[in-house]
């Protein structure tokens, strides 16, 4: 089948999340314009899950909806097909998100002022979930290699940090969002021995590891070793994946089962047991359905990437582009501008009306950078790079 990766949508009106942000930002934006800032695609859903959602409604009355055995088998198939993971029926338990799902292993797994390791810079919600619970943030940052562009695990000060009896889980991204890494097993192993000798909890959130590069391997953290398997909580769904973000539907793989009941007990406490008809339908249809539009996209983003780095190398050289392994969302080095955080914000704003996810987001580490999403169409890039590279040329900056 032949999909559409060229259409552009508009979603003015729709209440789409960062289109709503772009016109709060500058609501005088060019009515051209298409925001590359919060992780979900600026490209129509995959056609089988349209149409099967479609005849979905024509037989199905939207009442309380639970999970169907159909269901868990297509998740247990992807796993097995894409990741090579033999996850059990009763491992998953389904969450309207995998940040709800953080948020509330944090509550089941620490206690108010234990402390939660995380790897800066770092998906800002790992920083929410701490600082609005009541518990201390403690950072692990990555260590940043300028010369080479790349990002690595400082596992000595991990390991420090862990030996601290007061620090009790780790929020682990894997992949890496927003500098793109993909660990390899190795590093996931250091993680995994450091943890399990100092009784630190694993919660990994593997919410891209479908997106990946060509030729790029991921490791789920749960199929390192029956010791990890038992001392971790992974975050699934398929919503970056076939950017369903919008259904709120996803799965939480457990192995312990003691581990699977405290976090299943902290839902409760929530009422985070109703999951939505139309969620779970579409998930099913996504992994059942819909590995092709997975495969023909992968190749859409290597182009995007591919346009957006020769681009930068040809007009812009002084923006500094990091790897992409995993993720769609590619991590830009801006600092060579010489421009603070407030004011390089203010220019992409009001000046290239580039609307993308500030580094300084993602932890002081991330200040100077620019997370752009790729997943849009190459046209909508081909603007993007021309208005930043005008503007730049304008502020006479290139």
């Amino acid at each position: 089948m032949e999909y559409d990766f060229t259409t552009r949508v508009d979603r003015r009106g729709s209440g789409a999340a960062k289109w709503e942000e772009m016109f709060r930002k500058n609501p005088n934006v060019s009515p051209e314009i298409i925001p590359l800032s919060v992780a979900d695609m600026e490209l129509p859903n995959p056609p089988e899950i349209i149409q099967g959602l479609k005849d979905h409604l024509d037989k199905t009355i939207l009442g309380y909806t639970t999970v169907t055995p159909e269901y868990t088998q297509a998740v247990i198939a992807w796993m097995k097909k894409r990741h090579n993971w033999d996850v059990k029926a009763e491992w998953i338990i389904q969450s309207p998100g995998v940040v709800p799902a953080f948020f509330t292993a944090l509550k089941a797994f620490t206690e108010p002022g234990d402390g939660v390791i995380i790897q800066p810079p770092v998906y800002y919600p790992f920083f929410m979930a701490i600082e609005n619970n009541d518990r201390v943030l403690v950072s692990n940052p990555l260590i940043r290699d300028d010369a080479k562009l790349s990002y690595r695990i400082d596992f000595e000060d991990l390991e420090a940090k862990a030996k601290d009896p007061k620090n009790k889980l780790l929020i682990f991204c894997s992949p890496h969002n927003p500098v793109g890494r993909v660990w390899a097993r190795e590093e996931l192993q250091r993680i995994s021995d450091i943890c399990l000798a100092n009784n630190v909890l694993v919660v990994s959130d593997e919410i891209h590891f479908d997106l990946l590069a060509p030729g790029v391997e991921h490791t789920v953290y749960a199929t390192l070793s029956k010791e990890a398997e038992g001392h971790c909580v992974i975050c699934t769904a398929p919503s970056k994946t076939f950017n369903l973000a919008g259904m709120q539907d996803s799965n939480i793989i457990i192995p312990n089962e003691e581990l699977r009941k405290k976090l299943q007990a902290e839902f409760m406490k929530s009422a985070l047991f109703m999951i939505s008809n139309l969620g779970l339908k579409a998930g099913e249809l996504a992994y059942t359905k819909c590995e092709a539009w997975l495969d023909a996209f992968l190749l859409v983003l290597k182009q995007n990437y591919e346009y957006v780095k020769d681009y930068i190398a040809r007009h812009i050289p002084q923006i500094k582009v990091y790897p992409l392994e995993g993720t769609y969302l590619m991590w830009l080095d801006f600092r060579a501008f010489g421009l603070d955080q407030q004011a390089l914000e203010q220019f992409m704003i009001s000046e290239a009306e580039w609307f993308t996810d500030e580094g300084y987001l993602f932890g002081k580490e991330g200040s100077g950078f620019e997370r752009i999403n790729l997943a849009c169409p190459l046209s909508v890039l081909e603007e993007a790079m021309d208005r930043l590279k005008k503007a730049l040329a304008a502020r006479k900056l290139i």
